[in-house]
């Protein structure tokens, strides 16, 4: 009777239960770090794409020159950067450019990226995500400006 008694009391198997149970739950916590530390990188890489366009595009003359400035800016800065859209959209509003000599005015970039996600093989994260930015920079007021 002790025999049987001894045995059923035994812990003999349970780290190995407590490991099945444990290890995808670590697993999935592990995996939902990773996307969260790849989108927040990324949001900051994007931060900084979108005040380089800006930048950009405030130093030209003409809404049409800004607007090109703006968006070969925000490619080459992502491209440095190592980041990935899926799909890029760059938006540019070029309306300090008009104002007359001696006002301040601003150009405002806004940058739009899809990060695809779909490579982390996580259940429940989506496949891809977008992350967008916007930027403003001052036009010198006693630059000319482009008819």
């Amino acid at each position: 009777m002790a025999l049987w008694a001894g045995r059923l009391r035994s812990d003999e198997g349970s780290a190995a239960i407590e490991a099945a149970i444990v290890l995808p739950v670590l697993i999935m916590f592990l995996c939902m770090a990773i996307a969260g530390g790849r989108i927040v990188t990324s949001g900051a890489k994007i931060d900084s794409a979108a005040e380089d366009a800006a930048r950009e595009a405030s130093i030209h003359r003409t809404a049409a020159a800004a607007q090109s400035a703006a968006q070969a800016a925000a490619a080459e800065s992502l491209d440095d950067q190592g980041i990935k859209c899926s799909s890029t959209n760059v938006s540019v509003n070029t309306g300090g450019l008009s104002v007359p000599v001696g006002q301040v005015g601003t150009v405002t970039v806004t940058v739009t990226c899809v990060v695809n996600l779909s490579d982390l093989l996580l259940p429940g994260v989506p496949g891809a995500k977008t992350l967008t930015s916007t930027a403003t920079s001052v036009v010198d007021q006693f630059r000319q400006r482009g008819e």
